[in-house]
């Protein structure tokens, strides 16, 4: 099958490129003016890497051309800044969505799997662990925009028969995490400790989240363009909360020294917990993750090392 990777060269896009390419697909890569390949593909590999912009109507339309499932994975925003500026969330995100739903219709293309976010559309929990069944009350402008492509998604496929599927992804981790910007605890924390820098944390360090590394996100897409069943919205998680004083722990324990801690007062975005069940996926994608957290820490921490040498020389 051929599929279009809308962010495919980012983080996780990177990560689901590669699961597929493990299983023989052709993709097309669609990514911003001036981002690289995240690596060197073999002449076996059917990649095609284009850039663009995914608010163009004419980029959009060519990226889409040919293929049969488009994944999603583009977001201007990120929970902390999106309040900032809530009108080019929405304009950035929901209108470009928008119109490259409108272009499926007229090329006729079945399918689309949506990053959506399980860290953000709930809000703050009812109960714990959350559910897709879960009431929506987004605190950010991030959440917002998450969850009305998902109503969108809902009306396309009512109206126009697209399958449309929403993972709502926890709290991501892992190799080729971005290293220059603060995305992401686990990430940060790690970058942070390797340079000798203290660790700034928002509140106690109770705060408790669900984290899941990027492999075992990937697996989920492949499970998800596979999956022909009527759910269409499902929890990608680990099942299992860590607080920030246990993240920090485990990361000393993997790099074998004490971290300086820094307690700044809490942000008021940050929900106290954020655990997702993640049953209905295991159940309908007959998906599971396969990563604890201490093993995906210590690969990560791997990768990161190699990274900071590499960019030193």
């Amino acid at each position: 099958m051929k599929y279009v990777i809308f962010g495919g060269g980012g983080f996780i896009g990177s990560s689901i490129a590669d699961r597929l390419l493990k299983d023989g697909h052709e993709l097309r890569i669609f990514e911003r003016p001036r981002v690289i390949p995240y690596r060197k593909f073999a002449e076996s590999e059917r990649v095609e890497w284009i850039a663009g912009d995914f608010s163009s109507v004419h980029d959009v339309s060519d990226a889409i051309n040919g293929v049969d499932v488009v994944l999603h994975l583009i977001s201007t925003t990120l929970p902390k800044n999106s309040n900032d500026d809530p009108v080019y969330d929405v304009q950035s995100n929901v209108v470009a969505t928008l119109q490259m739903l409108n272009l499926m219709v007229i090329k006729k293309i079945p399918k689309i799997v949506f990053i959506s976010s399980g860290g953000t559309v709930y809000g703050i929990p009812k109960y714990l662990p959350i559910d897709e069944k879960h009431p929506t009350d987004p605190l950010t402008s991030y959440g917002i925009t998450k969850l009305a492509i998902e109503k969108y998604l809902h009306l396309f496929s009512h109206l126009h028969g697209i399958k449309a599927i929403s993972l709502r992804v926890s709290n991501s981790y892992g190799e080729r995490q971005r290293i220059e910007t603060a995305q992401g605890a686990i990430g940060v924390f790690i970058h942070r400790a390797l340079k000798g820098m203290p660790l700034d944390i928002w509140g106690d360090g109770s705060v408790r989240r669900d984290y899941i590394h990027v492999s075992d996100v990937a697996e989920a897409f492949v499970r998800a363009v596979e999956y022909s069943g009527p759910e269409s919205i499902f929890n990608i998680s680990s099942g299992y909360g860590t607080s920030l004083n246990e993240l920090i722990v485990m990361l000393e324990k993997v790099l074998g020294k004490s971290i300086e801690r820094r307690y700044l007062p809490p942000r008021l975005f940050d929900v106290p917990a954020s655990v997702l069940n993640n049953d209905l996926a295991r159940k309908d994608l007959k998906w599971a993750p396969s990563i604890s957290i201490q093993d995906g820490i210590a690969r990560t921490a791997e990768w990161m090392k190699l990274e900071l040498t590499r960019q030193a020389r």
